[in-house]
């Protein structure tokens, strides 16, 4: 990809938000950040090897003193549901169409959106609709790595929420290693050097979303109903950018 000065500059804030809410709410790095990244251009293919390096990288950082705070038993009894349609996700990433896939993180953002905005939670009391949430949350993980508020949504009347955003750290951690390791596999390019340059950028966001992290839980509501608003607007210029070009 090769960007003009300006887009060069919108990458950067973008990143920064991506490390913000990543650290911030504990999730939403890619889901949040994703979209706007298409704005400027390329598919999803083309930024998810950086935005999964980020990931790596800095859930990495935040595990190395809290891995004794992971709720390990729910991680394992988790992955059960995830592991399988992980996997068909990531084959489907890299088979389908950019355009198609462009289509399908536009539209999954546009639901997350609408929940947020109207202020519905995505919530799960049965076993049958948690191993269906975690099912459908590991499938478009694997496509997009977007399917974060599917998961959390069980993960979070599951663990205490001492354990939880470091055992959703561990899980995002184990889940984009496996979609790193395909793209290695199938000679996926890489952009090692972008990666590299907007690491800083990536790190900013991080520094303040740890010190947010407790601010936006106690205002989780409010933030997340701008987020919607926020998102459906970029989702809109999304669709028309790719239909009408």
């Amino acid at each position: 990809m090769e960007f003009s000065a300006i887009q060069f500059a919108f990458v950067l804030l973008i990143y920064c938000w991506t490390g913000f809410v990543r650290t911030g709410l504990g999730f939403g790095g890619a889901a949040l950040g994703l979209p706007f990244m298409l704005l400027v251009g390329g598919s999803p293919i083309d930024w998810l090897p950086i935005i999964g390096l980020h990931l790596l990288f800095f859930s990495g950082l935040s595990l190395s003193r809290a891995l004794k705070q992971v709720d390990w038993v729910f991680f394992k009894k988790s992955l059960i549901w995830i592991l399988p349609a992980k996997i068909v996700g990531v084959i489907g990433l890299l088979s389908l169409p950019g355009s198609v896939m462009t289509v399908i993180v536009y539209s999954i953002t546009a639901f997350y959106a609408l929940t947020w905005l109207f202020n519905y939670s995505i919530t799960s009391n049965k076993r049958w609709l948690d191993n269906l949430l975690l099912t459908l949350g590991g499938y478009i993980s694997g496509t997009s790595l977007t399917g974060a508020p599917l998961i959390v949504a069980v993960y979070m009347h599951n663990v205490v929420k001492e354990q939880l955003r470091n055992t959703l750290f561990v899980l995002w951690f184990f889940l984009v290693s496996i979609k790193m390791g395909a793209f290695v596999a199938v000679g996926q390019h890489i952009d090692w050097q972008y990666a590299l340059m907007f690491l800083p950028a990536a790190g900013v966001g991080h520094y303040f979303g740890l010190k947010a992290h407790s601010i936006l839980m106690e205002k989780d509501q409010q933030f997340k109903r701008w987020l919607g608003a926020g998102l459906l607007i970029v989702c809109a210029i999304g669709m028309t950018k790719l239909y009408l070009g």
